[in-house]
């Protein structure tokens, strides 16, 4: 998948904006406002929990490509059939925390096997990546607390590859390990990155973190990008803005 950002299409075609809302109209007064912007947009917990499986069925009717972000992370069995639900909804991303093991992340590509058996030719298969480290995880956090030892780079290239023995087409990680990762499991294997500050942002409760370019820069695939969008005064103009430093 190349990194060069030729057009703006293509550049909004590889932000994805995390509508990290408490309600469904909360995040539909955001569309609005990006109308016409081909962004992914990222469904998370809160938002799905709250407005469920319509809602990402009103984001793919309007014709977005969607990022189910709900992090699985249990017993194979009841993954497989998490991930048969969710392949069911037509999403186009979502994702399994690395760290439950190559048998689950298994069973998650099984659910998703099942599910297209179901829905019959011409079903999309959604692209499964999993949750290496996420961008909150320092390096005292990831030894002191998780209890991994090592640095936080050699965690999520350990779970990368796992993720690609399991058969998963990519990660999620902060974009400070994308060329470890391109280089551990080749190039075409997906990264989507959240982390992501445009230059002035402030970095909330995040660590490991990167502008729009120099992520892709290092040849990450996808961007994830909330606060700076959705907490902005003219998030339309914030978009347009991260567009420009990408073309």
């Amino acid at each position: 998948m190349t990194t060069s950002l030729r057009t703006r299409a293509e550049a909004a075609g590889r932000i994805m904006v995390a509508l990290d809302y408490p309600s469904a109209e909360g995040a539909g007064k955001l569309l609005e406002q990006l109308s016409g912007i081909p962004c992914y947009m990222k469904v998370g917990m809160q938002l799905f929990y709250a407005a469920g499986p319509g809602f990402v069925a009103s984001l793919k009717d309007k014709g977005y490509h969607v990022f189910l972000d709900l992090k699985m992370h249990d017993i194979p069995n009841t993954v497989k059939g998490g991930a048969e639900s969710i392949a069911r909804l037509g999403v186009d991303v979502f994702n399994v925390h690395a760290a439950g093991g190559k048998l689950m992340m298994e069973a998650a590509l099984e659910g998703v096997d099942k599910a297209l058996t179901g829905l019959g030719a011409g079903a999309a298969r959604p692209l499964v990546i999993g949750v290496t480290q996420l961008t909150s995880t320092s390096q005292q956090v990831l030894n002191d607390e998780i209890g991994l030892p090592g640095t936080v780079e050699q965690a999520v290239v350990r779970y990368a590859r796992l993720a690609q023995e399991a058969g998963l087409q990519g990660v999620v990680a902060s974009p400070l390990e994308v060329t470890q990762i391109k280089a551990a499991c080749g190039a075409g294997f997906v990264t989507v990155t959240p982390g992501i500050r445009p230059a002035g942002a402030e970095l909330a409760d995040q660590t490991r973190v990167m502008t729009p370019a120099a992520a892709f820069a290092q040849g990450t695939d996808y961007v994830v990008i909330g606060r700076p969008i959705t907490g902005a005064a003219d998030p339309r103009a914030a978009v347009e803005g991260i567009i420009d430093s990408l073309v």
